[in-house]
């Protein structure tokens, strides 16, 4: 891959993580930072609780589309064909950018969010499968605990078995890459492991009213 473009690609995919849309869509519409409020994490989950479900909803879309596009950035090399052994490597090297960048955005003062959305459309642009079973195990989990930190840290901690399960021994990188992550989501999510542990956690309810009252 041509050095220039593997510099700009890399500045591309860590700035589309930056991209920070839950304080955005809050401040714009609600005149509301969520970082102020809640978990002070600025995430889908947190957006959910206190603005409402529409303004969850799109947060969640945003930042799901800033880790697919930055892991898609490799189409835009035209040398690299989806079967070169390095194709997949780009993609996670874009992919995990674009995760650090929604983690820590340049556009907001380099406090965001954990990543859940944004690793998850990474990995559907690197791998649909194990990202599908990824999704289900995190609905499966915050459906039966109510609890979407203990959904998203099982269904990343569960993403190495789940590429061995798709591809056998043949994708070693990638599983390797998966099991790095899981150690970073769950560093991401230490508060909430203190709050589990303490049974302070807040649960998810789709229904619920959005926290802060006023701010539709």
């Amino acid at each position: 891959m041509n050095q220039t473009f593997l510099a700009m690609a890399a500045l591309a995919a860590y700035l589309l993580g930056s991209i920070p849309s839950a304080v955005w869509i809050g401040k714009w519409f609600f005149n509301i930072d969520v970082r102020a409020h809640g978990s002070g994490n600025a995430g889908a989950s947190n957006t959910l609780r206190i603005l409402g479900k529409k303004a969850g909803i799109t947060v969640l879309f945003l930042d799901f589309l800033k880790g697919l596009a930055a892991s898609s950035l490799v189409l835009l090399q035209p040398d690299i064909l989806d079967t070169d052994a390095s194709y997949k490597s780009y993609q996670m090297l874009f992919g995990v950018l674009a995760v650090i960048g929604h983690v820590f955005p340049i556009f907001a003062g380099f406090k965001g969010g954990k990543g859940i959305a944004t690793l998850l459309g990474m990995t559907v642009g690197i791998s649909g499968p194990v990202s599908l079973l990824c999704a289900l195990t995190f609905i499966l989990v915050v459906w039966i605990s109510k609890y979407i930190s203990l959904g998203s840290m099982i269904g990343t901690l569960l993403s190495p078995l789940f590429v061995i399960m798709v591809y056998g021994p043949n994708e070693p990188i990638f599983m390797y890459f998966c099991a790095a992550l899981a150690l970073m989501v769950i560093y991401t999510h230490r508060s909430n492991v203190q709050r589990l542990r303490a049974g302070t956690e807040s649960k998810f309810a789709f229904n619920k009213k959005p926290e802060i009252e006023n701010a539709k």
